[in-house]
């Protein structure tokens, strides 16, 4: 703990707004920050609440901006961005809140450009392993198996 700034709990606020309007956080990533600062329990108490109470902190707002985010930007699925808000101590209502998000038939253009984009770079010349390369991807971002069989069957 050498040349560690010591925050008071008014720096820390300051601070602390600032890493909020920065970008959505969830409570989980806000709570490390304040660890990481060496706060006391009830300094980060005290400004966990005040960020909350002046709307720099706000659960629904962060679930929704990050469904649309992974999804938009590096093209996950609902199951991917669920297991992501859980790991994130998110509400199961904020979690259904945030998947209202993504537009059904945007997903379902998007799960499409995504098979077919990987499917033209596997370097496979077996049709079987192909398919089950192109499976193994989907699943790893985060599509619904049914969803996945239905997309590749029609791609082969």
């Amino acid at each position: 703990m050498k040349n560690e700034k010591i925050y008071t709990v008014d720096e820390a606020t300051k601070l602390m707004e600032n890493f909020c309007a920065y970008q959505e956080r969830c409570h989980k990533e806000v709570e490390q920050k304040l660890y990481d600062l060496h706060m006391i329990a009830e300094a980060r108490d005290k400004i966990t609440l005040h960020l909350l109470q002046h709307n720099f902190l706000n659960e629904e707002r962060f679930s929704k901006a990050f469904a649309r985010g992974k999804f938009s930007i590096k093209n996950w699925g609902r199951i991917r961005i669920v297991n992501e808000l859980k790991f994130r101590n998110i509400s199961p209502h904020n979690i259904k809140t945030a998947l209202k998000e993504i537009d059904e038939e945007v997903y379902l253009k998007t799960i499409q450009k995504v098979a077919e984009k990987k499917f033209a770079v596997i370097k496979e010349p077996n049709v079987f392993k192909k398919k089950g390369k192109l499976l193994t991807y989907l699943s790893s971002k985060g599509y619904e198996s049914e969803l996945i069989y239905e997309v590749v069957n029609a791609l082969i």
